[in-house]
């Protein structure tokens, strides 16, 4: 499939099954989202003052219960992603999918799951405090060089170590597919899997990524975002119904993106190996 078409498929089958996404959404994500919706109230003032203030006498609360709020909606998250997957791919096949299915599914791969996630990111990070290192040291040694090649030495290293960093996240951004998917030896071993599938069409990875994560993240945000700075000038009142419903279409918007890498993995993977989508039924359980 090209580009278009692989965005389009996604956006189609996620606009199919909705209401199956939604209620695997709210299943999954209501106690995080409701534990993150009491840590904004929970720990807010009127003013930058009175939230300091807040802060500091309950630094113990905000700091237990935020830790909470981020294993929950860790698990949430790959829970929402396999459950997802698998309403992707019964629809593939033709085949009804229920939500029952896609939380015992969702349950069933949560520790590979984040196992894989906390090592994917581990390793960018690692990546990250490398590359930064070596670029200060780079742009302390162009000092010889006079300020003007100093700062061609900064720009382009730093280009350079975000361009390292997309091209490691988009060879490993199956690695979710691959532990839903496929029958592993090892967790682990769906990083050899999403590198080997995104060879040569990491960029078209990348943007479909990119693309993604613009209409179903970034543009929500910086609307509410908006609309919440006028809110707070406008109608102090109605800043509780409007984080509301910006967490509902968060909730609502959770599954398209899921929707995206999983039609990149198939595009890849019949692309690549020829793959047979009544194989994936069979992995599945799906009857």
């Amino acid at each position: 499939m090209e580009f278009g078409e692989v965005l389009d498929g996604a956006f189609t089958m996620y606009r199919r099954n909705f209401g199956l996404f939604f209620r695997l959404s709210v299943a999954i994500s209501a106690v995080p989202a409701a534990l993150f919706l009491y840590l904004q109230f929970r720990f807010s003032g009127t003013t930058p003052d009175q939230s300091m203030a807040v802060f500091q006498t309950h630094l113990g609360e905000l700091i237990g219960l935020g830790l909470l709020w981020a294993v929950l909606a860790m698990c949430a998250k790959v829970m929402l992603t396999a459950g997802a997957i698998h309403v992707i791919s019964a629809s593939y096949l033709g085949r009804p999918a229920t939500l029952g299915e896609a939380l015992r599914l969702g349950a069933s791969k949560i520790v590979p799951l984040i196992l894989v996630g906390l090592g994917k990111w581990l390793l960018v990070f690692i990546i990250y405090l490398v590359g930064v290192v070596i670029w200060a040291l780079l742009v302390g040694v162009s000092g010889v060089g006079g300020p003007v090649f100093v700062v061609v030495v900064a720009v382009g290293g730093g280009i350079a170590l975000l361009w390292f960093l997309a091209f490691v996240l988009s060879g490993y951004a199956l690695t979710t597919p691959a532990v839903v998917l496929e029958e592993l030896s090892s967790s682990f071993d769906a990083f050899g899997r999403s590198w080997d599938l995104t060879r040569s069409h990491k960029l078209k990875v990348f943007f479909l990524w990119l693309v993604g994560w613009l209409l179903t993240w970034f543009v929500p945000f910086l609307f509410f975002f908006g609309l919440g700075v006028l809110v707070s000038l406008r109608a102090p009142s109605l800043q509780l119904p409007l984080v509301v419903v910006n967490t509902v279409v968060s909730i609502a918007l959770a599954a398209a993106l899921p929707c995206v890498y999983t039609l990149m993995y198939y595009d890849l993977r019949m692309r690549r190996e020829g793959f047979d989508l009544q194989l994936l039924g069979q992995q599945l359980g799906i009857g």
